[in-house]
């Protein structure tokens, strides 16, 4: 077996290590289409997101208010934050401050190993140039690791120091524009997923 085929195997026979704990099925398909390739295979993906989480530099699995898939209504959103300003003013003195709140909208993103810098251009041809995932590139040439992302993507501040700190009305522009932001990365997944 090559080295290629066994670093495949070894990857393929790894459960999933994500911090939502399971597999984005939306888009799934897709990553079983590529790994059914002998000369690539996915290393992590997601189908974009909408989430709720506290700003910060170090990546911690406390810093999740909330973590969606799916389409979010902005009543739900609001009902959250109303809850997590109720909790804060409840708090006892001297508790830490957790500062700033972003509401934030990610995009599509799918991670892919290729056996060589030939099929490693040829995924990103297609992914950038015919599928519309445009924020894509190399991420490592020793491996031929490429990253493949969407654009859609909101990241703005809800919250400061336990205060809302926008309207109910801004809220509800905010997450429609999220939720149709979502699915046009779901598109560029099945367009990606029907032209590999």
């Amino acid at each position: 077996m090559d080295e290629f085929k066994r670093r495949k195997k070894q990857q393929l026979m790894k459960q999933d290590r994500s911090t939502a704990g399971k597999w984005d099925n939306r888009i799934l398909k897709l990553c079983n289409k590529i790994n059914k390739n002998p000369d690539m295979y996915t290393t992590s993906s997601c189908s974009g997101r909408i989430v709720l989480l506290y700003d910060s530099l170090k990546k911690k699995e406390d810093l999740f208010i909330l973590r969606s898939h799916e389409l979010e209504d902005w009543e739900e959103i609001f009902w959250i934050l109303k809850k997590l300003e109720a909790k804060w003013k409840e708090r006892s003195p001297g508790a830490e401050e957790k500062g700033i709140v972003l509401f934030k909208q990610e995009p599509c993103i799918l991670t892919v190993a290729c056996r060589n810098m030939e099929t490693a251009g040829k995924m990103l041809d297609i992914a950038r140039e015919r599928a519309g995932w445009k924020n894509s590139g190399i991420m490592s040439l020793k491996r031929n690791i490429c990253e493949l992302r969407s654009t859609e993507h909101l990241a703005l501040p809800v919250m400061k120091d336990g205060k809302i700190i926008i309207s109910e009305d801004y809220l509800k522009i905010l997450a429609s524009e999220a939720n149709s932001r979502l699915k046009a990365t779901w598109t560029k997944i099945e367009r990606l997923e029907k032209l590999f």
